[in-house]
């Protein structure tokens, strides 16, 4: 198997070198690390090789070479998870937040405040798409939903 080679235009191969300084001197580490990688790759060097010069196992080399050549530098950053695509289409999801905007009452159910597994529990009802409820707290939040407690949840207010 040929080993994996990045070219990098002399600008970005500047900005690389850049961010990677920025990272370390802000703390992030391991964000340097990787643009440190991409850098190195750029000059010649193999994952092999790489792990040895960073401290890294070869397969987390080859990954985020791999992610610098699909996301780019945003697939190096801390955080960054492509993960599996939403399992609800944005329609679903609209729909789900004005069920939850109308709250538990108007959806027919006794408790005056939504909890992570009443709605787990509604995206099966209404969907049929099974979530955790672990996960549906992922998803409240990101559409920024506020927790009043353990696991009572509410729409945020609108600007």
């Amino acid at each position: 198997m040929l080993p994996r080679l990045l070219r990098l235009h002399p600008s970005t191969h500047q900005r690389l070198i850049r961010l990677s300084k920025e990272a370390e001197r802000d703390g992030a580490y391991r964000v340097a690390k990787r643009l440190r990688a991409v850098v190195l790759n750029s000059q010649g060097h193999t994952s092999g090789e790489l792990a040895e010069i960073l401290q890294s196992p070869r397969s987390k080399v080859s990954e985020w070479l791999q992610r610098y050549q699909t996301d780019g530098v945003d697939g190096l950053l801390e955080g960054y998870r492509s993960g599996r695509p939403s399992e609800l289409t944005q329609k679903q999801q609209q729909q789900l937040v004005d069920i939850l905007d109308s709250g538990p009452v108007a959806y027919g159910l006794d408790s005056g405040i939504w909890t992570s597994p009443m709605i787990a529990w509604v995206i099966e009802e209404e969907f049929g798409v099974q979530y955790h409820p672990g996960h549906v707290r992922k998803l409240l939040h990101a559409w920024d939903f506020r927790c009043s407690g353990p696991a009572a949840y509410w729409p945020a207010p609108t600007p």
